[in-house]
């Protein structure tokens, strides 16, 4: 194979997506994809190479040191790919907090402040961070670039981004982050390619899956999000709460006693989908199911994302285009129908047809907010810009 190898990590709280890129002509081209799933044990490593998948069991048990696990990973590629060729890793980092309005190289002391920021995100940035330190002692001497959640949305408005509470904590850095900007700058360049005539539009992107967002773009950029200090906040998710009154959680600790963690657990694990349905997190399961439980949680799923559509759209000053994408955005037309149906005072009007075969455009033609369905890409904008941070760096500084 000629050319260089590119790697990326897009780790979640629970999983991790590797991607495996060739380095042609100054770009990056997907050439296999893969995932572990903490959550099932033994581990797997699911690997994609074009036609052909694999599902390797690995020996190794995660936890909180990842080492067994990537150099177990590293060795079955291996086997499959020149390893040596790797000229990089590019990462997915949640948090950026303020520091981070773009994508870095990485060296110890910029490791150190990506894992300080784990305050921020609990869930994902300790991961991050041990990934980060994993490649750094198995590959010693491998450049490794970090490509930010946070960094899409750094430029919102402070009108934007304040919570009404006094000034001080937010020079703290309390305030609206907005996450998921990997997906959103991806679809939002993907919508200009597809369509130039709405490459500065009003524009509402729905990131829905297990975590689930939108986000209001006009010109290209964020300008408002659902999603804000957490990664709880906004819509009901697969397990996450979304929005919720501060005084309820008052309440459970007045009354139930409950701490902290607890309440922690109660949002960021047994809410949502899962909470609403008392069923399953997974929405497939809850329509296809029949009791009234998962009717409920769906539609309370569907009002809530609808209201913010027409709350990001006032960010922006109306709305031409609504794109779906990620795992339920992508793949359930019945959620789509649902959110469009209550956004008919808007201009929306559904093709039943085209929805119901996820084409890329699911409005019909006299639908005055176009309607798309765009599948997003994390990976390719995480390796887009580690090969941007590369090329950056001064000459001697690069792999040859």
């Amino acid at each position: 194979m000629t050319g260089r190898l590119l790697l990326t990590f897009n780790a979640g709280s629970s999983t991790v997506k590797i991607g495996l890129f060739l380095r042609e002509n100054g770009k990056a081209r997907r050439i296999g994809k893969g995932m572990i799933d903490f959550r099932h044990k033994p581990l797997t490593f699911h690997l994609v190479e074009g036609p052909e998948t694999f599902d390797v069991p690995l020996e190794a048990e995660g936890g909180d040191v990842l080492h067994e696990v990537l150099d177990e990973t590293f060795g079955w590629l291996a086997n499959h790919f020149d390893l040596d060729a790797v000229s990089a890793v590019g990462h997915r980092v949640v948090h950026g907090g303020d520091r981070f309005r773009g994508p870095v190289l990485l060296d110890a002391p910029t490791i150190d402040a990506i894992d300080a920021l784990s305050p921020l995100a609990p869930l994902h940035q300790p991961q991050n961070a041990r990934l980060i330190r994993a490649v750094a002692d198995l590959r010693p001497g491998l450049p490794q670039t970090a490509s930010f959640d946070t960094a899409f949305h750094a430029d919102q408005a402070p009108v934007v981004r304040r919570f009404a509470i006094p000034r001080s904590f937010y020079e703290e850095g309390i305030k609206r982050y907005g996450f998921h900007g990997l997906s959103y700058a991806f679809v939002s360049a993907e919508l200009a390619r597809r369509r130039p005539d709405l490459a500065g539009a009003r524009t509402v992107i729905a990131h829905l899956g297990s975590g689930a967002s939108l986000c209001a773009v006009s010109g290209g950029k964020s300008r408002d999000s659902s999603m804000s200090f957490s990664t709880i906040d906004g819509i009901p998710m697969a397990t996450r709460s979304g929005a919720i009154d501060p005084g309820v959680l008052f309440h459970l600790m007045r009354t139930k006693g409950m701490s902290r963690e607890e309440l922690e657990d109660l949002l960021y694990h047994r809410s949502g989908l899962l909470g609403l349905s008392g069923i399953s997190a997974d929405s497939r399961v809850l329509l296809e199911s029949d009791r009234p439980e998962a009717r409920e949680a769906l539609d309370v799923f569907t009002f809530r994302i609808a209201g913010e559509v027409a709350r990001l759209s006032a960010s922006i000053g109306g709305l031409d285009a609504l794109v779906f994408t990620a795992g339920i955005g992508e793949h359930q037309p019945a959620i789509r129908k649902a959110v469009c149906e209550r956004l008919a005072f808007l201009g929306i009007a559904l093709d039943d047809a085209a929805n119901a075969a996820n084409t890329k455009m699911v409005s019909t033609p006299a639908s005055r907010t176009k309607v798309f369905v765009i599948a997003t890409d994390e990976e390719q904008v995480i390796a887009d810009e580690a090969l941007a941070v590369l090329d950056a760096q001064p000459t001697d500084t690069e792999l040859t």
